[in-house]
């Protein structure tokens, strides 16, 4: 695998639109071919190059091809992209749409990211070493399509509206949550190993979520069902099983209605 560093040398006055930083955009192409891809601050285009030393030659595919980003990328935005494979690395925190819309590879984000990170993720990994802003793994603005596979990674906290319209995948959460978790989702699994606030799974149709820590509030359209045991990363719990949100619409499989679960830690 090619390593290509790019380093902040120049940090944009405006935030910087640089949905070219990916393996699939970087492949193939010299460190000069790639100084030349564009950028946009505000309304202006402009090039990589300007705000970025490049250092190396990307491999032949995205799969050759790893990234390395140093420097204040604070407002840099889309880093990582519709990224197919290959691997990213951010060493700090990001702005807006980091990993929207990949659908494979490993991005590492070793600081914080802001809002809308994997929105419409369809696969691939995300690590986030810090802490996540407002919707991660969602749908897009008015869109219904969220994260639909794929796993994410957070190691610290996150914000609200986590998993909205979520179908499918998994993120992992270390620490607490905001409000508004899996709202309209159809599938995947949400896993919170701090604690929650309120709204949890308001209108699931379908899906986990497990909670280990507390939760302030439990929606009223979740029905409890009794305990169960359960293995999350090695280790086994006994969890309060709640089945809903019952006021939303149900989907049936052979017969039997399929609701949205939710797992408490007892």
């Amino acid at each position: 695998m090619e390593t290509v560093t790019i380093t902040m040398k120049n940090p944009p006055a405006l935030y910087l639109e640089a949905d070219n930083v990916s393996p699939d955009k970087f492949a193939g192409k010299t460190g000069s071919q790639i100084a030349e891809l564009h950028v946009y601050e505000g309304n202006t285009t402009s090039t990589l190059g300007k705000y970025f030393e490049v250092s190396g030659n990307a491999g032949a595919t995205a799969a050759d091809t790893k990234i390395v980003v140093k420097g204040d990328v604070k407002k840099v935005k889309y880093l990582g992209m519709k990224m197919s494979d290959g691997e990213l690395v951010v060493e700090g925190s990001t702005d807006l749409y980091a990993g929207a819309w990949m659908t494979g590879g490993k991005l590492t984000v070793t600081g914080n990211v802001e809002a809308f990170a994997a929105t419409g993720m369809k696969g691939g990994e995300l690590t986030i070493e810090g802490n996540a802003g407002n919707y991660l793994g969602a749908a897009y603005r008015g869109d219904w399509r969220g994260m639909s596979g794929g796993r994410i990674l957070v190691k610290g906290n996150a914000g609200s509206d986590v998993g909205m319209y979520m179908l499918g995948g998994e993120i992992v959460i270390n620490g607490n949550v905001d409000v508004h978790v899996m709202t309209h989702a159809e599938g995947g699994k949400v896993t919170i190993k701090g604690n929650a606030k309120s709204k949890l799974g308001g209108q699931l149709v379908d899906g986990t979520i497990i909670v280990f820590g507390t939760i302030d509030v439990m929606m009223p359209g979740f029905k409890p069902v009794g305990t169960v045991e359960l293995e999350v990363d090695g280790a086994k719990a006994k969890f309060a099983h709640y089945i809903g949100d019952t006021g939303e619409r149900k989907k049936k499989r052979k017969g039997q209605i399929i609701y949205g679960n939710l797992y408490k830690k007892i």
